[in-house]
């Protein structure tokens, strides 16, 4: 992989069945952590590496996203009047000067591949990348797919982010079996959907972020669908193993599964704890609820 990845590919087409009544009528990807929506983590994760162009595949249905990346002129106009200039850059700096946003309509849900496979147009033949904006990865230095964009480009190869999980939940996750890792990647043998614990090749898990070269496209397009008539990425990457290396990376930071509850909670704190301005009354914060529950020291 020679060349330098410019092009992210967001799928955001889902419905966020978990969060409703809220996801009735804002989209997962909306709700927000502090106060920057799930999207907006995942597309400043994807323009530190180098992106400039950024792939929506949304839905008929879901024009919040667009309508979030579009220019605002009414509030521009009377927050520029307010002089409230430090809001004014907040919202007219959502994309930096440079990055434009495609938005692609996958006509039906079919799976994380067709959506994938949506983009094909948009990318051409040139290695992408995409970000399942649920999987919020927190680091105070580079961000994962800043790793992993430098890894492929060293490597040549595909890589895929994987972390460690407990054996029991290996039947939630793609788990991928490996060479041995040097540093912080090692080739994937194999790659299985949801196995069940005792047959799980191993606990490493793949979780949302990918740097792929442009032949997984072909794959998609003769990727026999699974149940429910979806089209899996990850049978398409099981293909894409035989013809060519595909690398495993266990990505520095902590990932945050924020299609759950627990997991967008957990990473309110963790940003709420590390905000330059929030953090020392977010700590008197839950100290002061876990006193109220009889615990005494918040660590």
């Amino acid at each position: 992989m020679e060349t330098r990845i410019r092009k992210a590919v967001f799928p955001v087409a889902g419905l966020g069945t978990r969060f409703l009544p809220a996801t009735k009528t804002v989209p997962k990807e909306m709700l927000p952590i502090i106060d920057r929506p799930l999207i907006q983590y995942a597309v400043d994760e994807a323009i530190e590496a180098g992106c400039d162009t950024l792939v929506f595949i949304t839905n008929r249905y879901k024009h919040a996203v667009a309508d979030y990346f579009d220019k605002a002129y009414e509030l521009e106009h009377k927050l520029e009047r307010s002089g409230k200039t430090e809001q004014l850059e907040l919202i007219r700096n959502v994309l930096p000067e440079g990055v434009r946003a495609v938005f692609v309509t996958q006509a039906e849900a079919l799976g994380l591949g067709h959506a994938v496979l949506c983009a094909k147009e948009v990318i051409g033949n040139e290695p992408f990348a995409v970000l399942l904006p649920d999987d919020v990865i927190w680091n105070r230095g580079p961000g994962a797919l800043k790793q992993m964009a430098d890894a492929a480009q060293s490597s040549g190869a595909s890589v895929i982010a994987v972390q460690d999980v407990p054996r029991e939940q290996t039947a939630s996750y793609g788990i991928v079996a490996t060479d041995a890792f040097q540093a912080r990647q090692g080739r994937i043998r194999a790659i299985v959907e949801k196995p069940e614990p005792d047959v799980a090749p191993s606990t490493l898990a793949v979780v949302g972020r990918y740097v792929l070269n442009p032949g997984i496209f072909e794959l998609l397009e003769t990727t026999t669908p699974g149940a429910g008539g979806e089209i899996q990425l990850t049978d398409a990457i099981a293909t894409l193993l035989e013809r060519e290396t595909v690398n495993a990376y266990r990505f520095q930071g902590t990932r945050f599964d924020c299609g759950t509850h627990l997991g967008l909670i957990e990473a309110t704190i963790r940003y709420a704890l590390d905000h330059e301005k929030l953090s020392d009354s977010a700590r008197q914060l839950m100290q002061n609820a876990l006193n109220e529950l009889g615990v005494e020291d918040l660590e």
